[in-house]
């Protein structure tokens, strides 16, 4: 008889990246806001505070907090476990669909390379401006603008670190009709993905996504820790 595999270390690792993923990145978008109020400001598309408040609290802040506590170097170092939740996905998807479940899996890998150069970025812009001198004020300002204005390489980076979404959502579509997962589940994944797609960069709304992930991981991680070992049909 072939044991479960919820003694196997790599299924709980991945098991594990399940959870972490959702919540990790719903820390990180609690850390944008100052307040709670700021929560419950639901806009429909994104508006980005201007360049010369954005830089002036930066350079007036000077990095006076930990590198480990700035939001945008938590993303960049829980990266790591986009490609795990890709392949605990594509673990559970392959018996029914390989093919789908195998570009799915590519999509989401492909993606989190893209999201890695968005949290470096971004990381590297504030703990940069925090170390420049005030009489800089106006070419730190002026260069901060240029660099982040949504065009060029910055708009191609951003727009291909969505990809990691999209294959999230195409993975948990491949479960449709499968017994490890159930219908609910497969809804709260997509509708995670979706909500940001449609709301990049508004932090309230993907904080609902991150929950509405979790939420549809949950029963996809004993599903992984509960599937056997033996390899799937056609493949022996």
């Amino acid at each position: 008889m072939t044991p479960t595999s919820s003694t196997d270390p790599i299924r709980k690792t991945l098991a594990t990246a399940l959870l972490v993923f959702p919540c990790v990145f719903g820390l990180v978008f609690i850390l944008h806001f100052r307040h709670f109020s700021d929560f419950l400001k639901f806009r429909t598309h994104y508006v980005p505070r201007s360049p010369e408040s954005v830089v002036a609290a930066l350079i007036a802040h000077h990095n006076d907090w930990p590198l480990l506590h700035d939001p945008h170097m938590i993303g960049y170092l829980a990266l790591p476990v986009f490609p795990l939740c890709a392949f605990a996905l594509y673990l559970l998807g392959c018996r029914a669909r390989p093919l789908a479940s195998a570009v799915g899996m590519m999509i989401t890998i492909t993606g989190s390379i893209y999201m890695g150069g968005v949290f470096g970025m971004w990381t590297a812009f504030c703990r940069g401006l925090g170390l420049v001198d005030p009489s800089h004020l106006a070419g730190a300002t002026a260069t901060f603008a240029a660099m982040t204005a949504p065009q060029g390489a910055f708009l191609v980076t951003t727009t291909l670190a969505k990809l990691t979404m999209i294959g999230l959502a195409v993975q948990a579509l491949t479960l449709l009709g499968t017994k490890v997962a159930p219908l609910w589940s497969t809804v709260c994944i997509v509708a995670g993905c979706l909500l940001f797609l449609i709301f990049w960069d508004l932090d309230n709304w993907m904080l609902i996504a991150s929950v509405l992930m979790l939420i549809g991981f949950l029963p996809l991680r004993k599903s992984l820790l509960l599937q056997s070992d033996e390899a799937p049909p056609g493949t022996a």
